[in-house]
């Protein structure tokens, strides 16, 4: 007899592999002395720089155009000779003195707002950890509203009630997720429910408040810019010049705990020191945003994610967040003021508006994902 030898089994056809994610190629830049050792080093990724700086002079163009449009219009070459300090006098003191001071506000508490959501988002490594989703900004809201409604104090104070409502809530929201150390998902659900009960808190102090009072402090939560000056370009200018550099510093060990913690760890990294100070920068540019604009919503949530695509990198991507923060911030401003001329609409009506379809597409993208 003769023996079969038994065929194999053809191998089922196996799923077509994704492409790999894009490796970034980080180019360093040393700074020596003539004839001496390397004092500085600085990594680089070259698509991320160029997306930046994409988006410095898409920001800049938006900038000089919201300068030229208004009730008065006034023509581009105008404008830039009174930014070179050779315009008439009446151009001048409509640039410098009306336009320009709300054009730097809107600028500066754009790239507070992008900068602290990317922290954020690092943080919790989700993306819809950003501070208008787990609660930062509403109770940076509750503490302005304390500070008007039931203090009777004056403007000057709301900036301190912000920074206060903001800091109490983040110190909540941290140690409400503490078990052993601050899991990420456990911030994103806790901060939820924290905002949830602060809006509650919120509405009820408009609702207890005088009809001018109250009418007063819900324009204020819509989020503005109207009627912003040179006093408020000082506020973020400090706020920026102080935290910023802070914030850079973090960059890398951001970057590494997007490995694990445990990786992250190995590697030499204190992860809930990194993870404190990370939240610790973010409420200040958070308070401080709300404080001079109100509660702006969901530029911290979009433009954090919106720049991981265009620089297709992994990372915190800290610089070219706050430029796009920037630049949503001040088209925003500029749609608000145009679109319905002469009435003028609060920025935070179509950041709100751009801001919800996005959530929605980010909630949708995940079910997909999670059901596929």
């Amino acid at each position: 007899m003769t023996s079969r030898t038994p065929l194999a089994r053809p191998r089922p056809a196996s799923r077509p592999q994704s492409a790999p994610p894009r490796i970034t190629r980080l180019r360093a830049l040393r700074l020596s002395p003539p004839g001496g050792r390397p004092a500085l080093s600085v990594r680089w990724d070259p698509r991320a720089a160029a997306v930046c700086l994409a988006l410095l002079l898409a920001a800049g163009v938006t900038g000089v155009w919201t300068l030229t449009t208004g009730d008065f219009r006034i023509p581009v070459p105008d404008v830039l000779r009174v930014l070179g300090g050779d315009g008439n006098p009446a151009y001048t003191y409509i640039v410098q003195e009306l336009r320009l001071p709300r054009l730097l506000t809107a600028l500066l508490v754009g790239a507070a707002l992008g900068l602290s959501g990317a922290l954020f988002q690092n943080v919790a490594r989700n993306p819809l950890g950003s501070p208008d989703v787990i609660g930062f900004t509403v109770g940076s809201a509750t503490g302005a509203l304390v500070t008007i409604l039931v203090l009777g104090a004056g403007t000057a104070s709301v900036a301190a009630g912000s920074v206060t409502g903001c800091a109490v809530t983040g110190a909540a929201v941290y140690l409400l997720a503490w078990r052993g150390g601050a899991a990420t998902f456990r911030l994103v659900l806790v901060g939820i429910g924290v905002s949830a009960l602060l809006s509650s808190a919120n509405a009820y102090l408009i609702a207890k408040a005088s009809f001018t009072d109250a009418q007063s402090a819900q324009v204020w939560l819509t989020g503005s810019l109207n009627g912003r000056g040179w006093e408020h370009v000082g506020t973020m200018t400090a706020a920026l010049a102080v935290l910023t550099p802070v914030a850079l510093l973090l960059a890398r060990p951001l970057r590494m705990l997007e490995m694990g913690e445990d990786t992250a760890s190995a590697l030499g990294v204190r992860v809930e020191r990194v993870k404190a100070v990370a939240l610790v920068v973010g409420v200040g540019l958070t308070a401080l945003a709300t404080a001079v604009a109100g509660p702006v919503p969901f530029v911290a949530l979009v433009a954090p994610q919106v720049v991981r695509r265009l620089t297709r990198s992994p990372g915190p991507n800290l610089a070219p967040s706050a430029v796009l923060g920037a630049l949503l911030l001040t088209a925003g401003d500029l749609a608000a003021q145009r679109m319905l001329a002469p009435t003028q609409l609060p920025v935070g009506v179509l950041t709100g508006v751009v801001g919800g379809c996005y959530l929605v597409y980010v909630l949708a993208r995940q079910w997909r994902d999670g059901q596929g």
